[in-house]
């Protein structure tokens, strides 16, 4: 039942203002046939006066009654239209606070996305500007090394020195010829990032596709690569050793020794796949898979 129903009164209908006048006329009336009536009686007459009794009308007006009930019913209306507007008020709070609560959170989200964005682009930077370096360090140390050798005796093949280490030359055989030679026949190609062949390779894709002409499946990246086989040192490398760079675990580039003091390695994309002299670039360390 709705808090503005009118609820059913038990007591007497209100009578009409024209009913109360007409009543209250008769009372008057009477009430004036009375005092004259009196006022005869005072006088000394000679016969008797007749005694008359008249009965007064009877008022039937609870108006006390009527304005409590009207005086209740206004104020449960008053209060059922308050608590509505409360109930409203609280609905619309609510519906204002999930609307400000769900942007806030959408912008929290898109500002966490703009700043791992921004940490990825900024990682990628400088790991490209470690290359770059890398790159210019190697192709200083390829120069200084041809500029050796031409105003030396006219030798310009990879020949070990004691600066270098006493690199084991013997020729490649079986598997580790198979490694060599596939490495070999790629110099030249093209230096691509993630590339896996056959016409570009990166460094760990080329070492992977050496390996797999010789029969041999070995991990996509270099940390992985590093971490196979057992651990050689660098003067008694053989053909088909794995040479890395960083820690044998986390490596972060590879190639594969060719004998001689040389290796066969995807450098960077300034130089491509090279053969090229250990002391252009002296690795971290060697493992042997075969």
């Amino acid at each position: 039942m709705s808090h503005t129903a009118h609820i059913p009164s038990h007591r007497k209908p209100r009578r009409s203002a024209s009913k109360l006048a007409v009543r209250a006329g008769v009372a008057g009336g009477v009430l004036s046939t009375l005092a004259m009536a009196g006022t005869a009686s005072a006088t000394p007459s000679a016969e008797p006066v007749a005694e008359t009794t008249l009965e007064m009308p009877v008022l039937d007006v609870d108006l006390a009654a009527e304005v409590s009930s009207a005086v209740t019913t206004a104020a449960e209306n008053t209060r059922s239209a308050a608590v509505e507007g409360e109930l409203t008020a609280q609905e619309e709070s609510a519906r204002t606070g999930a609307a400000a609560e769900a942007k806030k959170a959408k912008e929290d989200a898109q500002q966490k996305a703009d700043s791992e964005k921004k940490a990825q682009e900024e990682e990628a930077r400088k790991a490209e500007a470690e290359r770059a370096n890398r790159s210019s360090a190697r192709a200083s140390l390829s120069t200084k090394a041809t500029s050796n050798g031409s105003t030396g005796s006219g030798n310009t093949a990879a020949t070990p020195s004691k600066e270098s280490g006493n690199y084991v030359s013997a020729p490649a055989t079986g598997s580790a010829a198979a490694i060599v030679n596939f490495a070999r026949a790629q110099v030249g190609k093209a230096y691509v990032r993630g590339g896996t062949g056959p016409s570009s390779y990166d460094c760990s894709g080329l070492v992977q596709a050496a390996y797999r002409a010789a029969g041999i499946t070995l991990p996509r990246v270099s940390g992985a690569q590093s971490s196979m086989g057992t651990s050689v040192s660098l003067s008694n490398l053989q053909p088909g050793d794995i040479l890395y760079w960083g820690s044998r675990s986390g490596s972060y580039h590879v190639a594969i020794y060719s004998g001689g003091g040389k290796f066969i390695g995807a450098q960077n994309p300034s130089t491509g796949i090279v053969e090229t002299n250990m002391n252009y670039d002296k690795p971290s360390g060697a493992v042997r898979i075969l």
